[in-house]
């Protein structure tokens, strides 16, 4: 074939491609991408980085420092809030969880609920520090704020509790029970489980819950005394047996040497011995101090609740309030002529 030939073919073959290409339609969509190859192999480990300081490490704020947590932790354990088994019995129930619980009072206080309205903790803690402070929300020593400080109405006597941060207490240190009104023969029915309720020491600072015609008024110790049972239990070195110690009285009592300032504890102990005796006779209560359950006259079934409320569930020995203490024994004691 000649060379113009060869030219010639060329020429209509690149004049057919422009003709194919000015016709062609526009670009179609791109398509599915297609399966992904294999992984490539592992490269080689990168540089260590630095450790990080103590001062990156916030927990160190409080877990570095002995005497924020442990010596706390060990003085806690001691006091009966980290050494009482009654959570493991009472937690689990109905009523009893919101105060003998730990976890059950922080349930009840996220509800709003009273600890006498608790439900059931199937899975109940000690009072612990998770119970008292907000730990562990910032991860540094600003956490231990305490998990509530709002004033408490007292849900037996309908009265109002503000005392600081011991409000935080008397949520659970609370009588929950009054004395019932007598029936028509004028007797009041006692049963085993009469009296206020275990812990009725908020009451005893302010003056009410007992029986009879006494009125009492708040104690010192409430209206005078700032953050009430934190300042006097606690101390300022924030003691956690909870017990309370001479030197914290002092502040105000200066030159005090013991609780029994001016004798004023063992004459009351005596009292509480006089009417315990006197109703031990009466058929109230038995040779080993224990309620005997019956229907008693009314003045006499207030003697005894007096006498439960002063002299065994409050603990004090009428330190909480010893003007109010002192008129409930008198008033219980002239029932039986003493």
């Amino acid at each position: 074939m000649s060379i113009k030939k060869v030219l010639l073919i060329i020429a209509v073959l690149l004049a057919a491609a422009f003709v194919l290409a000015a016709c062609a339609g526009p670009a179609g969509s791109i398509g599915p991408a297609g399966p992904a190859g294999p992984v490539g192999p592992t490269g080689p480990a990168g540089a260590a980085g630095a450790n990080p300081s103590a001062a990156d490490l916030t927990c160190t704020q409080c877990h570095n420092n002995t005497n924020l947590i442990t010596s706390k932790a060990e003085a806690w354990a001691t006091s009966l809030h980290g050494s009482g088994t009654a959570f493991l019995s009472e937690g689990p129930t109905a009523g009893c969880a919101g105060c003998h619980s730990g976890s059950g009072f922080l349930a009840d206080l996220a509800a709003g609920l009273t600890p006498d309205k608790s439900v059931a903790d199937p899975n109940p803690t000690q009072q612990d520090c998770r119970t008292c402070h907000t730990i562990h929300t910032t991860y540094t020593n600003a956490d231990f704020a305490l998990t509530t400080t709002g004033s408490v109405t007292m849900y037996a006597t309908t009265t109002t509790y503000d005392g600081g941060e011991g409000n935080l207490c008397a949520n659970c240190h609370q009588a929950r029970r009054v004395i019932p009104a007598a029936a028509a023969d004028g007797t009041i029915a006692v049963t085993i489980r009469f009296g206020p309720h275990h812990g009725p020491q908020s009451d005893m600072l302010l003056g009410v819950g007992g029986a009879g015609a006494v009125t009492g008024t708040p104690s010192p110790h409430y209206s005078t005394v700032p953050n009430t049972c934190v300042t006097c239990h606690m101390g300022d070195n924030k003691n956690h047996t909870f017990a309370p110690d001479v030197a914290t009285c002092v502040t105000c009592h200066a030159g005090a040497t013991s609780f029994d300032m001016n004798g004023a504890i063992t004459a009351l102990d005596g009292k509480i011995a006089t009417l315990k005796a006197a109703l031990t006779t009466a058929g109230l209560l038995d040779k080993t101090g224990a309620i005997v359950a019956g229907n008693f006259p009314e003045a006499q079934a207030n003697a005894l609740w007096n006498y439960l409320l002063v002299g065994v569930e409050d603990k004090s020995h009428g330190v909480h309030n010893m003007p109010y203490a002192n008129a409930l024994l008198d008033a219980s004691l002239a029932v039986f002529g003493k």
